[in-house]
Formats: structure tokens, sequence, C-alpha cells
């Protein structure tokens, strides 16, 4: 082989290199890839090939943490330009402007980097850009970052101004950095709302990059936040978070995450995302960029603190774990010497100011829900306070206020107000008598025996959970209420004394309730107790007895014996309904019952007995206690198949119980009601609404793998379905550990399809193929195929999309297989189909093979429809038969690179091509098969008018190209006539109606211009 030869293929292979590279991952990979391109360019002595090396190299610096880098290989760029403008071709000259821009303003995020030389660089550029004749609109964006970046913001603005007056040219930024850029300044300087107009069409989608809308996500976080627009916030940080995820080039916006959750009370997400992106806090690349990722992180390590974890280990740059305290130290050490070392160099303060802003934030909102599952931070780690406010400067006390404190200090006005919250059984009866105990506390008033005996018993109501507290005081309590004259409270405080005992495990309780419960008995019969008192002992003594059912001996003739025991309570309290607060008894009684019931399989009388229950509550003017009911109704009723009854006894108990919804009740009310929702076809964003709510409830309650992962896999549904696909397979995402760890496979196999679903949407179709096939391998194993079908062959769809077509091909068999053990014609025959398509790959056997698949397919679907009665499994048949037909004339055609007129060689060698070897009878078996098409559609009436028109419109192409202008006219004047003179808006309401109606006329009269 001579050397001109081996030049030649050195010079093809560095430029298959340079196609290859452009196309992998950001990164030193990649980078260090670019860099041995531009030695072997170099070497052949190609100089517009070096060019093109150079500028792969920039351009792999400039989308890595690495784009210090550029400015070496761009000056020689520049020095090859003025040594010789002739090796560069036009496009070349674009390029070598275009990264002018890259190289001037990213001088600024470098610190070593002189000032004046920045401004020198910036002044060739402009000149530069005259000679040129391009706008100097980029120039003066690059000049307004400079301005922004030394805090000199009157320059900004004019700036600013000067920037957007400029004429757009090719060396404009694209529209979508042009608005961050611009949105940003008005966010910083407190106009959120025109900020995220500036925004709207990037967030939209309406303008997009490389790492747009990734940035302007991460942008609108805050200013949402601050506008109170919680909803949007959550969705642009779960949709933002996935894209910029890992992204080198991308730390600032990895920064923006980390501040949002720093600041909306998930500092527990916020430290996940750091363990992903530690290493670069150690970044020795775009410095400017590094340190818009340190000071999130050090305001997050500094929340972390403040709520008391700051011995917690985390991990730290280098592979080590350090203290979040320890890393805080590091990481606001570094960040304030980084930004000193800007601002000697600019000489100003603009640099630390902001940074010192930053890390000094403070939280915008107590928690803002995001449905994703993050570890918990657990219990406190460190007792470190947070430094005390300096006492304000004294000033005259307004008289408001001092009415508020002498309000505050009346005891005995507190006291009756507590005593009426309690005979109102209202539940700010315990805060009435906590403000009560402070107020004798601070103004030293001594408390008479009841009313000393009324706080301790609330005193021990509220440290119920903690028995070696609560008990002792309920025994006070009992005793303070016996020097009172009253023995019926004072019995009744030793009823909870011995229930939180039992509760609690300690075998003494059971005993002491029945005990203390026939102490009462006998004092209501001495008329010495009310019925309440002892309908509240009893209440609470078989509500207890329910809890420990489980530890009885023989828990079924336990449970009889507590039925009978309730009955038998609810027809004493029925006797005494007229007396004093009796029918809130009667009501606690119904519900009890109602659980009792429940635990025997008896739903429907259940059911009845919880909706009594909800009807007495609200009878005694207490719906606060009516949400227990109520609650109790919306699980059953889901349980039992009634989404309808679910969905209302769910909003009235979140409706009526409020803030007295304990996180696990609130948690499972919210589940059912967007589970009932969801049963009944309701609004998907109410579901998911409720679904967040779930989550949260969950989490607070510390059961985020049991309710919380379900409601998790129930929220990302709800997105799924409102097309928000990336915040749902974040979600998602989030939930399948604790549903592969805890639940049954059906919501495994549920979460895996979905989250296929909607990465496939998101462009990452080898990541859908993955779960979709993790799903099928599950669903494999039960008793019905249907769903393993259906995975194997999404499996298939996601593969292909992926150029993964071997193994396509493998999950397309597999889903055919299952689709003909199952009886499924029309199923296998898409399969088969898609099949076929795979074939084409192969140019020599694909079409005869496709062809033969395409025509097994018909058969089948012929045969089928020949044997089916049902009329609406012919309807499904004939929708398959007839895209059937409509594949084979696009085979057909699609493996022609001619028209006909221009006749291919003979097909001697008999592969079936074109059944004859020309374009001519390929063309007109392919019309052949449109009519066949066309024929089916017509049997299925109006709901095959479109398609029917559609196949209409390709006969009338396919005889245009065989030259059959008639006919093709006679096609396309079938169709208008069809749709009329309307404008399609009668044709649907639906958009997608509309406009197939719009695209149909303007084809077929495309098709009567050509033929005339």
């Amino acid at each position: 082989m001579n050397a001109d030869v081996r030049r030649l293929r050195e010079i093809a292979e560095i430029r298959r290199g340079l196609a290859d590279n452009l196309e992998a991952p950001n990164g030193p990979a990649r980078n260090g890839r670019a860099e041995e391109l531009v030695d072997r360019a170099e070497g052949t002595g190609d100089r517009k090939l070096l060019l093109d090396a150079l500028f792969g190299l920039i351009k792999g610096y400039q989308f890595s943490a690495e784009s210090d880098k550029m400015f070496v290989p761009f000056s020689r760029l520049l020095r090859m330009w003025d040594e010789d403008p002739g090796d560069f071709d036009s496009y070349a000259v674009y390029r070598l402007h275009w990264r002018f821009k890259w190289v001037s303003s990213g001088m600024i995020d470098y610190p070593g980097i002189p000032l004046d030389a920045i401004r020198r660089w910036l002044t060739e550029m402009a000149h530069r850009y005259r000679t040129a004749g391009y706008s100097m609109r980029a120039v003066r964006a690059a000049e307004f970052r400079l301005a922004e970046h030394l805090g000199d913001d009157a320059l900004a603005g004019r700036l600013l101004e000067e920037w957007i007056a400029a004429d757009r040219d090719e060396m404009s930024n694209c529209h979508a950095c042009e608005r961050d850029a611009q949105g940003t300044w008005y966010a910083d300087h407190g106009d959120d709302a025109r900020a995220l107009d500036l925004w709207a069409p990037v967030l939209g989608g309406e303008f997009s990059c490389r790492e747009e809308p990734h940035r302007v996500l991460s942008e609108s976080l805050l200013p949402l936040v601050r506008l109170g627009r919680y909803d949007e916030a959550r969705h642009h940080h779960l949709r933002g978070y996935r894209m910029a995820r890992g992204n080198e080039s991308l730390l600032p916006t990895i920064g923006r995450h980390i501040e949002f959750c720093a600041l909306t009370g998930n500092e527990a997400r916020g430290l996940e995302i750091l363990a992903e992106h530690t290493a670069h806090l150690d970044a020795d690349g775009d410095l400017l960029d590094g340190l818009d990722l340190l000071a999130p992180t050090a305001l997050l390590l500094r929340r972390l603190v403040a709520l008391g974890h700051g011995g917690r280990p985390v991990p730290a740059p280098g592979g080590t774990t350090l203290t979040v305290a320890r890393l805080l130290a590091r990481t606001e050490a570094a960040a304030t010497d980084l930004a000193g070392r800007f601002d000697a160099r600019n000489g100003t303060d603009a640099v630390s100011s902001g940074v010192a802003r930053r890390m000094a934030g403070t939280p915008l909102t107590d928690r803002l829900p995001l449905g994703v599952r993050a570890a918990r931070l657990g219990p406190r780690t460190t007792a470190r306070p947070e430094a005390a406010a300096p006492d304000p400067a004294p000033g005259p006390v307004p008289v408001e206020a001092e009415a508020a404190a002498e309000a505050a200090d009346d005891v005995d006005a507190l006291l009756a107000e507590a005593r009426r919250l309690t005979r109102a059984q209202h539940p700010d009866a315990r805060a009435a008598w906590s403000a009560v105990a402070d107020a004798a506390e601070r103004t030293g008033t001594e408390l008479d025996a009841r009313a000393r005996a009324e706080v301790t018993d609330q005193v021990a109501m509220d440290a119920f959970d903690d028995p070696d507290t609560a008990i002792p005081l309920f025994r006070t309590a009992a005793e303070r209420f016996e020097t009172a004259g009253d023995p019926g409270e004072a019995a009744l405080c030793r009823v909870r004394a011995a229930s939180c005992a039992a509760v609690a495990g300690r075998p003494e309780g059971l005993a002491e309730l029945d005990a203390i419960c026939g102490t009462l008995r006998a004092l209501h019969a001495e008329g010495r107790a009310t019925a309440r008192q002892l309908t509240v002992a009893l209440n609470t003594a078989a509500r207890t007895r329910l809890g420990t059912l489980h530890a009885a001996p023989d828990p079924a003739a336990a449970a009889a014996a507590l039925e009978d025991e309730v009955r038998a309570v609810l027809a004493f309290a029925e006797r005494h309904r007229g007396e004093e607060r009796m029918l809130s008894g009667l009501a606690d009684a119904t519900c009890l019952l109602g659980s009792v019931v429940e635990g025997r399989g008896d739903a429907p009388g259940a059911a009845e007995l919880f909706g009594r229950a909800a009807e007495l509550f609200h009878e005694a003017a207490v719906p606060w206690y009516a949400a227990e009911a109520e609650a109790q109704l919306a699980e059953l009723s889901f349980q039992e198949g009634d989404p309808r009854t679910a969905e209302t006894s769910a909003r009235a108990a979140l409706q009526h119980g409020g803030e007295l919804l304990n996180p696990v009740g609130a948690a499972r009310l919210h589940l059912v009601l967007a589970e009932a929702l969801v049963a009944l076809g309701g609004d998907d964003a109410e579901v998911a609404a409720h679904a967040l709510d779930a989550t949260h409830w969950a989490d607070e309650a510390a059961d985020s793998a049991g309710p919380g992962a379900w409601a998790r896999l129930v929220l990302g549904g709800a997105l799924r379905r409102l097309r928000r696909f990336g915040e749902a397979a974040s979600v998602l995402e989030s939930a399948l550990p604790d549903l592969v760890k805890h639940h049954p496979e059906g919501r495994v196999v549920r979460a895996r399809r979905w989250l296929g679903e909607c990465l496939d949407a998101t462009g990452d179709a080898r990541a859908a193929s993955e779960q979709f096939l993790l799903a099928a391998d599950l669903a494999k194993g039960w008793d019905g195929q249907r769903d393993h079908a259906a995975l194997a062959h999404l499996a298939g769809d996601a593969l292909h999309r992926a150029g993964l077509h071997e193994q396509a091909g493998a999950a397309y068999a597999r889903a055919e297989e299952l689709w003909r053990a199952l009886g499924q014609p029309d199923r296998v025959a898409r399969a088969v189909r898609a099949r076929a398509w795979l074939a084409l790959r192969d140019a020599e056997s694909g079409p005869p093979v496709a062809r033969a698949l395409l025509a097994t397919a018909e058969l089948l679907l012929t045969e089928a429809l020949a044997a089916s009665a049902d009329e609406e499994r012919r309807t499904r048949l004939r929708w398959e038969l007839a895209a059937t037909h409509r594949q084979t004339a696009e085979l057909l055609v699609g493996a022609r690179a001619s028209e006909p007129g221009d006749p291919e060689d003979d097909d001697d060698d008999g592969d079936g091509g074109a059944d004859g070897g020309t374009v001519q009878r390929a063309y007109e078996d392919a019309l052949g098969h449109v009519e066949k098409a066309i024929a089916v559609y017509a049997a299925l009436g109006e709901a095959g008018r479109r398609e029917h028109n559609s196949a209409r419109l390709r006969a009338g192409w396919l005889e245009a190209d065989l030259g059959r202008h008639s006919a093709a006219r006679a096609r396309a004047r079938t169709v208008l006539d069809d749709y009329g003179d309307a404008d399609g808006t009668a044709d649907g309401d639906a958009d997608g109606e509309r406009n197939t109606v719009q695209r149909h006329r303007a084809d077929a009269r495309a098709l009567l211009d050509r033929v005339g």
C-alpha cells in the first residue's frame, strides 16, 4: 500500500472519529478522544481536517468541566485564520466567529485571567464581528455578562437594552439561551413575574437547545416558589433535575436544584442530589460554575446543621466521608476563598456579596412536597443551637399588645374558655388547657382542686404515647378529682391509665379496665357518675380490647364477646341519648361496632354502621369526630368496589378532620380519594394532588415504604396520563425500590410498565426497554399471560427505537407466540408486522422476508374475520387488516429507489422484491393493497372515515406516479367532496381531528396541482 492510500485512509478514519465523537457524552473521555484526533489530523498535513479537529476539541471542552482548556486551541485557530483565511470555508468562518463568543465570554469564569485581558478580547470580538459584517447583538450580550459579573447594574441595564435592540443574525445566541440570561437578570433584581414571562416560550417547548430548557427549568424554581406557584415549581424540579443530572457542564443548574431543596423543606432530597455530584466540589474546571455549586451546597449544609444534623456523615470529595458540620466548614471556606479571588481580579465585592447572600438564604416555605422518596434524615445528631438574635431596642408597647398580654394572664377567663370548649367537645380544648396551665405558672395563680385535676388530666392525655409519663399523671388527676368531689371523673382518669397500660402491652391493663368499669357502673347506679362518664369508660375499654384481639388465646371467641360487649354499650347509650353529651358517646359506640363487624367480614353491615356513626356525630354538633367514621367508610367502600361512596366519604373526612388527622390517617384518606377518583375516571390533576398529599403524609408518618410507595405509584400514573412524563418518571423511579421489597408483584409490574412508557416518551428508549423486559419477566409467571404478551411487545417497540434490532426481533417473536396462545389474531398481526419492518434492515434478503411476513399477517386476519361472528371482534380485525394492507403498500413502494417510468433490472434471481422486477409492477401491487384497505375502511363506517380518506389520497398519489392522472383527480375530488367546504370544525371538536381534516384537504389540493 503506497503512502497516498494510507494517508487517505487515515483521513477517512479521522473524519469518522470526529463524527462519532460529536455524539459522545460530555466529559473527559470525549475530550481525550478529541485531543487524540487533533494530533492525528496534524500528522496528515490536511489543514482543513485540522480545523475540523480543533473545532471539535473546543466544543468538547466547552460542554464539560474542562472549559478552561479551550483557550489554547482557539488561539491556534485564530492564528491559522490570520495566516491564511483561504483554508477556512464558509462553515469554518462561521464556526470561528461563533466560538469567539465562547472564548471571550468564557474568560470571565477564571479569576486568573486579568480584567484588562477580558476587555481586550471583547474589543477584538467587536472588531472582528464588524469586519465580518455581523450584528453587534452577540457582542452586547457578552459585554452585558461582564458588567453583570462586576456588579455594575447601571451599565448592565444599558447593555441589556442595547442587546435586545440589536438585530438578530447567525451569530446571535439561540432564543432559548438569550431568554435564559435575560430572565435571570430580572429574577435576580426582584421581578420574578417578568422573568417567568421571558422564560415561558422555553418552558413551553417553543425554544430549546443542547442545554435548554435544562437551565431555565432550574432558574425558574425559586421565582415560582416566591410567587406561590408551588405545583409548577415541583414539576420543574422533577423534570429539570432528570435532564441535568450527571451533566458536568450544568453544575450551576445542579446547584439551583440543591438550593431549591434547601429552601423548601426538602433537605434530604438536596443531600441525595449533592451526594451524586460531590466530586465537583473540588473541580478545577470552570471556576465560576464551581462557585455556583459551592454556594448552594453551603446553604444546604447550613440548613442541616440548623436542623440538628451537623454530626451526620455525608459523602465528601475524593471518595471520603465527613460530617455535615465539617463539610460545611470546608465548603464555606472554599466558596469564600474563590469569591475573594474573583473580587480581587475585578476590584469589586460583587461576587463575595452575592455568595454570602446565597449561603445565608432562609426557607421560603416549611415544606413543599415533591412526591419522590428521599431517605429520612433520622434523629438529630448534634444539638448545636442557632445564634440568638440580638434583643430589640426598647420602645413603646402598642395598646393592642398590652391588651393581648393582659388576656393571656387572665387565668379565670382562660379557665372558663377551656371548660366551655371541653363541654363542646371541641378539639381546641387541649390548647386551651395548656394556656390555663401556662398562665397559672406565669402569674403564680393557685388553681383550685378541680382545675388542677382538669389540667393534669389534659397533660396526661397529651403524653398518652409515653406510658411511663402518662399513667402516673392520670392517677394524680384521679386523686385530684376525688378531692374535688367528682368520683365519676376520677374513675374515668383511672380508665385512661389502665388503657394506656394495656396499649403498651402491660398485662395488668385489661384487668384494671374491667375492674374500674365495674366501679363506674356502681357509681352510675348510685347517681355519683353520669351516663356520659360511664359510656366514655366502656367505649375506651372496648376500643382498647379491639386493639389487643390479635393477642387473645382465641381471637374469634374474643371478637364475638367484644361484639356483644359493644352492642350492650350501644343499648345503654341509646337509653340515655337525651342526656348531656350522650349523642357523641352513642356515635362513638356505633363506629366502634362498625370496626368489630368489619373484622368478622360483614362489610355491608360495617358500612351501614360507619354511615350511621357519622350521622350521629353531626347530629351531636361535633363534625370533627365524624372524620373517623367517614374515613373508615371510605376505605371499606373502596375495598368493596364502591368508589363513589369512597370518594364522598373521603372528601367528608378530609373536610371534617382537617388538622386533627394524624399523618397516617391523612395519608390513607388522600390515597383512598386518589384511587377512587381514578376508578371513577376523575380529573387526573386532582388525582395527582391527592396522591401527592398522600406521599407527604406517609413520609411524615415514617411509612414511605408502605402507603408512601403505593401513593407514589398512583401519583406517577396520574402524571403519566397528564403527559408530564419526566416528572412521572422521577416519581416512579423513587417508588420502585420500596414496591419491589414490600408490595405485590402486580404493583411492581404496573410501575415498571408506566416508567417504561414515560422513559420512552422522553426519548430514552433503551432504558424504557429495560423496564418493559423486567416487567415482562415478572408477568411471565402469572396465570394469565395477557400482560406478559403486551409487555413483550412494548419491549420490542422500545428496543427497535433504541437501535437494538436483534433483541427487538426476539421480543416481537415472544409477543407473537404469546398472542397466538391467547387467541388474539389482531395482536399477533401487529407483532408480525413489526418483525416485517425489522427484516428490511437486510437490503438483499429483507424485502422478500418482509413481504412474506406481511402476507402471513394478511392471511391470519382474513381467516379470523371470516370465522368470527362477534361484531366487536370483527371491528378490531378490520382495523388491523386495513393497517396491514397499508403497510404492505408502503413496503412495496419503499423497497424501490425510483419511480414508474424508470424500470429497474429484472428480478431474475426471484427475490420477490416487486413480483416481477419492475418499479411499475411494484407500484401497481401497492395500489392494489391500498384499494383493499379502502374497502375495509369503508366497512368501518363513520369510525373509519379519516383513515378511509387517507387511504384514498394515498391511492391517488400512487395513480399519479403511475401516470393515471384522471383516476388521481377523481380520488382527490372524492376526498374534498366528502369533507365539504367547511373549515373542519364541524368534523369534530378535537384539535387533532380538525387538523386531520385540514391536512387531508391540503393533500388533496396538492394532488390536484400535480396532475392538473
